[in-house]
């Protein structure tokens, strides 16, 4: 939503240090720390005027929505994510690595990445350093092969975090889930009805959610070198 100028532009009130100094920042930590402990839920613009014992109209001043307060809480964990490497197929790896790390560092990152484009300081810088990697690389094809890396994490990011929270919720984890519905699945593949399903179920290698990423960011960026390279 935009209110004038955009909230990375708005200056922010005068300092009041009275009765307790505020700015973006604070606000914008405070916002994460609820989050952090107890996801997006616990987060409005009362609950974080109370965190920092100052009335929610005084927030007013420098957060006009919930939407703000939600982008620049997501910006401020970009500057978490610092993509880096000595090549375009290095900087992507890292690009994908610091972003899953920091999902699972802060779970609600999951549930606000992928939809509209992030504008704040951080996202940019870090749209900057992943595209200027891709120097050489065909113009046209530096923001589709970005994107697909973006979206290849983002669906791997929401897959194990929902996991994750599944296990909060059932007390179950994966080996324990797998081996519940066990009985389930041999008596249903003992049908005959899907061998296929069956035999790699039975026979493939069982990859942890480390292996599961890393094998399925290099599958994905094999096919972008084989691409751009041909």
């Amino acid at each position: 939503m935009v209110i004038g100028m955009l909230v990375w532009e708005r200056p922010e009130p005068p300092e009041r240090p009275t009765p307790a100094p505020l700015s973006r920042e604070r606000i914008v930590e405070a916002a994460i720390r609820l989050a952090d402990a107890d996801g997006l839920a616990a987060v409005s613009l009362r609950k974080v005027a109370a965190a920092l014992n100052v009335g929610p109209m005084r927030l007013y001043g420098y957060i006009a929505t919930k939407d703000e307060l939600l982008d620049l809480m997501v910006d401020a964990v970009y500057a978490e994510i610092r993509p880096a490497g000595d090549s375009w197929r290095e900087v992507l790896r890292s690009l994908a690595e610091t972003t899953r790390q920091a999902a699972h560092q802060h779970e609600w990152l999951a549930d606000l990445i992928g939809g509209r484009p992030q504008l704040g300081p951080h996202a940019l810088a870090r749209g900057e350093a992943v595209v200027a990697a891709m120097n050489g690389v065909d113009v046209d094809a530096i923001m589709p092969v970005v994107d697909a890396v973006n979206a290849y994490v983002i669906g791997a990011v929401r897959r194990e975090i929902t996991e994750r929270r599944a296990e909060r919720t059932t007390g179950m984890d994966r080996q324990q889930w797998q081996v519940s519905f066990g009985p389930y699945l041999q008596r249903t593949f003992a049908t005959g009805r899907f061998p296929a399903l069956a035999t790699v179920i039975r026979d493939a290698a069982h990859l942890d959610a480390d292996q599961t990423f890393r094998t399925g960011l290099d599958f994905l960026l094999d096919g972008i070198q084989a691409r751009i390279s041909s």
